[in-house]
């Protein structure tokens, strides 16, 4: 609800995605890439998914924790939900084996596995999981295993959006999560997408399942 252009549509970051895929890019230089655009709509006027909500989302953390993103990740998410194969690589591009490779559909396929650096997406997915720990992560988010009830109710109010993919059924957004009510019932969780890949996370409103 902030209005902030997302970066990944910027002129900047299609430059750097065709001059220097595999190169190194701060969360200060993703976003200078929109840092000069005017807002896309009023503060709070409506909602729009934005890759540069989570980037400055990030910041805003290390700043009030005192600590870098990766620490925090660490320390209060991967650590609680015993995520041992989940990993925040900025400046290493290829993936531990074994790994899925990720591909672009066309006539001929092409393998993307390692095109792009994940340090473009930073706090806006640059992660490297696997299903089993991806689906520990969402039970845990909606168990509360980071966070007590308080956060919980802010993180569930929900306003009219899609996530980025959209979402099965009817998507609402609410603070890092979204609600997919579809007609095998209610869930909650996230999409999300990059280079060669596209993944779905959700659970149940308790995190049981």
């Amino acid at each position: 609800t902030s209005g902030l252009p997302d970066y990944t549509r910027s002129e900047g970051f299609a430059q750097h995605a065709q001059d220097d895929p595999r190169g190194f890019v701060s969360p200060d230089g993703i976003l200078d890439w929109v840092r000069a655009d005017p807002l896309v709509f009023a503060p709070d006027s409506r909602y729009e998914y934005s890759n540069t909500d989570n980037i400055v989302v990030g910041l805003i953390a290390e700043v009030a924790a005192g600590k870098p993103y990766p620490t925090l990740l660490a320390d209060m998410v991967f650590g609680p939900a015993k995520l041992t194969q989940t990993s925040f690589p900025t400046t290493r591009i290829s993936l531990p084996a074994p790994f899925i490779h990720g591909y672009i559909p066309g006539a001929k396929p092409q393998d993307v596995t390692t095109y792009l650096s994940p340090s473009g997406a930073w706090a806006s997915g640059a992660i490297v999981s696997t299903p089993r720990d991806l689906g520990a992560f969402i039970r845990g988010d909606l168990g509360r295993l980071f966070f007590g009830a308080a956060q919980q109710r802010e993180q569930l109010r929900f306003v009219a959006g899609s996530s980025s993919p959209p979402g099965p059924g009817t998507n609402a957004a609410g603070l890092a999560l979204f609600r997919y009510r579809t007609r095998c019932g209610t869930v909650y969780g996230h999409t999300g997408n990059f280079p060669g890949y596209v993944q779905f996370a959700a659970a149940t409103a308790d995190g049981t399942r």
